[in-house]
């Protein structure tokens, strides 16, 4: 259900994300399960004991949160839930979409429809070349081009559509300016464009925050475009990450003796898209829906309390392999419901965790 947060729901909602152990998945269903988010956050500390936690779950304090919200006022940031009408409906979309994103800039452009273009950030100056090319005509039919604000690719893609609508999701805060010779690009996108973060303002990207923001970036994009990447590359995550939300999923062909063409080529042989312009980019958006209204995703039943004898089933069959909850479910026996409230309560715990795409794994 959309609907617009007041102050004290804003606090709340934001409180309840940045609570440990509390990720998109679980924040998802808290809300569902209680009704709101501060009735998720008073039940908590019960639900992270009977989980089998034994230390106390940190929750943010009233000053902790005031000063994440002081930070993004100070820089002219916005703060959106998802279940906000300016919420971005492709990220809205997404099962489940982040809680909350801070966004600085032209927050309109996050409505309009988006390609990502990603790569190398040891780009070729060819492969530069290209993103900036393919942006620009991107920008020219009406798409709106997101990236990461990296070196490279990413900062090609940028420099290309800032003249008609680019968008930054960073790994750290809105105003986490990475790489630092990205200054005058990073103070472009401000003005023109439009960047956005899951994390709070101040926060300096960690190795963990990069699949969040490749989550973000193939999630507010209708289709995504590889320009070089090699084997073992963030990008080729990104690509997989879109394929899971149902995007396209594109790669421009490289020569085989240069290691940033293996990735891409590797793309293609898996079943991508060729791409060797922006009518490649047009032809694969022909025909695709829009996200359309956004619904409250239906629930599988009436909330459920698992008893202690479920929760140490359900614990029982995780493992370090993820697998999906509706395996665990069927393994389990009993209702998905109770299955999925067991699921919460033990990542509370630190005993599960819960990853997007549906699937779990002993956290």
């Amino acid at each position: 259900m959309i609907r617009k947060l007041d102050a004290r729901q804003r606090r709340d909602w934001l409180t309840l994300a940045r609570t440990e152990n509390v990720g998109p998945v679980a924040f998802d269903q808290l809300v569902d399960r209680f009704g709101s988010a501060a009735e998720a956050l008073d039940a908590i500390p019960d639900l992270a004991r009977r989980g089998g936690r034994a230390a106390t779950l940190r929750i943010p304090s009233a000053a902790e949160i005031d000063q994440e919200l002081e930070a993004g006022e100070a820089i002219g940031a916005q703060l959106i839930a998802s279940c906000e009408s300016d919420f971005p409906q492709a990220l809205a979309a997404l099962d489940p979409p982040p809680p909350l994103i801070w966004a600085r800039g032209r927050a309109e452009l996050l409505d309009r429809s988006s390609v990502a273009i990603v790569g190398a950030r040891v780009a070729s100056a060819a492969g530069q070349r290209f993103a900036r090319g393919l942006a620009a005509d991107l920008g020219r039919a009406g798409l709106v081009v997101v990236s990461g604000m990296a070196r490279g690719v990413d900062g090609a893609a940028h420099e290309g559509a800032l003249a008609t609508g680019t968008v930054a999701v960073l790994s750290g805060g809105v105003d986490d300016v990475y790489p630092p010779d990205h200054r005058d690009l990073y103070a472009r996108l401000i003005e023109q464009g439009c960047v956005v973060s899951e994390s709070p303002p101040g926060k300096t990207a960690t190795a963990r925050d990069f699949p969040r923001r490749n989550r973000i970036i193939s999630g507010l994009s209708r289709a995504v475009v590889v320009v070089e990447a090699e084997l073992r590359s963030g990008s080729l995550i990104t690509a997989r990450l879109a394929a899971e939300q149902g995007r396209e999923v594109l790669a421009v062909p490289g020569s085989p003796l240069d290691p940033r063409a293996k990735g891409t080529n590797d793309l293609l042989r898996q079943g991508a898209a060729i791409c060797e312009g922006a009518d490649d980019v047009l032809r694969a958006l022909e025909g695709l829906d829009g996200f359309g209204e956004r619904e409250r995703r239906a629930t599988l039943g009436p909330p459920a309390e698992p008893d202690a004898g479920l929760i140490e089933k359900v614990a029982a069959l995780l493992s370090p392999t993820p697998v999906s909850r509706d395996e665990i479910v069927r393994a389990a026996g009993a209702p998905g419901p109770a299955v999925f409230a067991a699921l919460v309560e033990l990542s509370l715990a630190g005993r599960a965790e819960l990853l997007p795409g549906g699937l779990v794994c002993t956290g």
